[in-house]
């Protein structure tokens, strides 16, 4: 069971630190958008600053992702985290999830390191 497989793996990297991987089962961006645009709305909040917002959303706690790994040949985003990827570098792989293994990782982080992150701004 997949639940109990993730529980096994939370517990034993529970005291690591550095590279922190999400694993969205069953997300959809849209919904969180709205979950927490509905929250806000319910508190009769008049504004609210993009920090403030985030900690409406699912992902509160975690960082924005730098990296998405976008599987199985699929040039789409799906729906995966629409607010929070505003900035995050795509990596694009025909390799299916189940092969997705040590190798096509190192790969997608090579190819990271190489970029220059602007963050939005513009290109000098």
């Amino acid at each position: 069971d997949i639940i109990k497989k993730v529980e096994e793996i939370e517990e034993k990297t529970k005291t690591c630190s550095g590279m922190k991987v999400a694993l969205c089962i069953n997300y959809g961006g849209r919904y969180d958008i709205i979950n927490a645009v509905n929250k806000l709305l319910s508190e009769k909040r008049s504004s609210v600053s993009e920090q403030e917002f985030g900690q409406y959303l699912l992902t509160d706690g975690l960082s924005d992702p730098d990296l998405i790994i976008r599987t199985s040949g699929e040039k789409r985003i799906s729906n995966f985290l629409l607010y929070q990827m505003a900035y995050s570098e795509l990596y694009f792989t025909d390799t299916f999830w189940p092969d997705f293994d040590n190798f096509e990782l190192v790969k997608a982080i090579c190819d990271f390191q190489r970029r220059n992150r602007r963050f939005g701004a513009i290109k000098e």
